[in-house]
């Protein structure tokens, strides 16, 4: 028997992606290989891979040449080097990393250029010359020291983009790097991919380009999204590896542009449950309105919890994954209620985009536990730039006695107090950003004027460090996925065999009904980007599991949503929530 025939539908599917992609390759065209959730994006990329080093790998290594391959993290990263045997032609590194391996033997064009980057104009005014000064990046926080100028993880990206404009450094990127494979290529920074465009892709030269991803699973701000060029060839890969035929059904319903052939034909289950039964009030405030109070939220998670395991569901947490696309049971379930009552805008802490937390998240905590553990090297790779100076056995003592008392005063005390702990030590040090805003705090107990702005965030921050230290850790664990719970951070790459949605208000850029109902009706020309950013999120979230998926919606719905949910998961599927006399 021919073994192709032996092949099911997601198999020849499959196939005939990578055999277009190969066919590429060998035409040394650039193209992009959109593959939908659950269609074995990794197992395509990892294959890529294998197949150029098959037919140029030994003249790579002749050359001194490599196949960059840039990750969205060092998980991916590590998983390449792992299934490509570390083989040395193979360059695998997020884009940061890759970036600056490529920029950091330039130094004498990274002076000159510096100052033409985003703040460095302000912070070199202050500094004066740096012509005998070191370019370097390690932790990702700038600051100027006396021989040393470190760059922030944006700076890399700007001045590698900078640096593409010379027609000398292009030529030495595309010599050292030939070919560059892209992974989450949606999630790549817009401006380093329209940089690709026009000095790669517009002049049809320099290296062979190969986007493997999922425009639809762009769930980040600064992602490129869709990438569209007229030197691309675009390569659907039309299969579901993950989902069984219950599930990819409803998907396929949800995109039918990109329809997926199913590995798995085993029927599973999908459920909808809706609140609009609840005839009370709701709640008024702008993000939130629609949705159910806070403790007819929870009790509504409870119930479906309670049916789903009637139905058969085990709630353990290597079966199920609960994500919560709402904030109005997230933080108090997770233990950190007070900072999230501190920011008007769940995404600056949930992405970090305030520096404290930013701070607390990336650096604090994983120096913390890895000092805990007694994983000190680990310890100090976080620290990386910014070590103690331990030059004797008395330096050992003092940074032990501070690195003591830091774990102690975490556990116990206020945001503030580790602050001003920090602030003595310098185990670690504060970033930049973080020292400024301090100093402009003692400044306003001095009576100085501070515009608007300013004083609202020394509030925030003033606010902030009156919280116990302990908010602080749980909403760390929270953010790196060491929790049942999840946001669509924790959603990302991920598959499980049950999948239960929360899916409510209290994101200022989501509202999920509004999302259902412009698919029935239409999508007004300025709600385009909010539309997709919503039906991404959707999408990604309705995706990852493999046998059962329940959604259930605490914010009312439109009677436009609930024909779109109709349409897609089908009238059985939907169930209304019913609420107690006494609620």
């Amino acid at each position: 028997m021919n073994k192709e025939t032996t092949l099911n539908p997601a198999e020849l599917a499959a196939k005939e992606a990578l055999e277009k992609v190969y066919s590429c390759i060998y035409k040394k065209k650039s193209f992009v290989l959109e593959a939908g959730a659950g269609a074995g994006k990794t197992y395509s990329l990892i294959h890529s891979l294998k197949h150029m080093l098959e037919i140029e790998g030994n003249r790579l290594l002749r050359n001194n040449q490599q196949i960059a391959c840039i990750t969205y993290t060092n998980i991916a990263r590590d998983e390449i080097e792992s299934r490509t045997d570390y083989h040395p032609v193979i360059f695998s590194a997020t884009i940061h990393s890759f970036c600056w391996s490529i920029i950091k033997d330039f130094q004498s064009r990274l002076r000159e250029v510096l100052p033409e980057i985003d703040k460095w104009a302000d912070r070199l005014r202050e500094t004066g010359e740096i012509n005998n000064h070191t370019i370097t990046y390690d932790i990702g926080y700038p600051r100027i020291e006396s021989q040393k100028v470190s760059l922030g993880h944006n700076d890399v990206l700007s001045l590698t983009m900078r640096l593409l404009e010379d027609d000398k450094f292009r030529k030495i990127f595309s010599f050292r790097f030939p070919v560059i494979f892209i992974d989450e290529y949606q999630d790549t920074d817009i401006n380093f991919i329209e940089s690709i465009k026009k000095h790669f892709l517009d002049k049809n030269e320099g290296p062979l380009f190969g986007f493997f991803g999922d425009h639809w699973q762009k769930i980040y701000g600064t992602g490129c999204g869709k990438i569209e060029h007229d030197s691309l060839e675009t390569i659907g890969k039309k299969a579901n590896f993950r989902s069984c035929k219950t599930i990819v059904d409803c998907l396929n319903r949800i995109r039918p542009e990109l329809m997926q052939e199913v590995n798995n034909p085993e029927d599973g289950s999908v459920l909808v449950f809706h609140s609009n039964a609840w005839k009370k009030e709701r709640r008024t405030e702008s993000h939130w309105k629609g949705d159910l109070p806070t403790d007819i939220a929870h009790q509504s998670l409870e119930e479906t919890k309670l049916e789903l395991l009637k139905r058969g569901w085990d709630f353990s947490q290597e079966k199920t994954k609960i994500l919560m696309l709402t904030h109005n049971i997230l933080a108090q379930e997770q233990g950190y209620r007070n900072i999230a009552d501190v920011f008007p805008n769940n995404d600056s802490y949930i992405k970090k985009e305030d520096d404290y937390i930013a701070f607390f998240v990336n650096i604090l905590e994983p120096v913390c536990i890895a000092y805990e553990n007694k994983k000190f090297g680990q310890m100090f790779s976080y620290l990386e730039g910014d070590r103690p100076v331990i030059r004797s056995h008395k330096d050992k003592l003092e940074w032990v006695t501070h690195m003591d008392k830091l774990i102690s005063i975490r556990k116990d005390k206020d945001i503030g107090e580790v602050i001003e702990h920090l602030k003595k030590t310098r185990y670690p040090s504060l970033p930049e950003s973080i020292e400024r805003d301090e100093i402009e705090i003692n400044l306003v107990k001095s009576n100085k004027e501070l515009d608007e702005y300013r004083k609202r965030k020394i509030a925030r921050i003033t606010k902030l460090k009156t919280i116990p230290y302990q908010e602080v850790i749980a909403l760390s664990r929270f953010i790196e996925h060491k929790t049942p719970f999840a946001t669509k951070h924790g959603v990302k790459g991920a598959e499980f065999e049950n999948v239960l949605v929360v899916i409510g208000r209290g994101w200022s850029m989501y509202n999920f009904s509004q999302m259902l109902e412009y698919e029935l009706i239409g999508i007004p020309r300025n709600k385009i980007d909010m539309f997709e950013r919503n039906r991404n999120l959707f999408y990604v979230a309705c995706s990852r599991p493999k046998k059962r998926l329940a959604l259930v919606f605490t914010q009312e719905l439109s009677d436009s949503a609930i024909v779109t949910l109709t349409n897609w998961f089908g009238q059985d599927s939907l169930h209304t929530l019913l609420f107690n006399a006494t609620d």
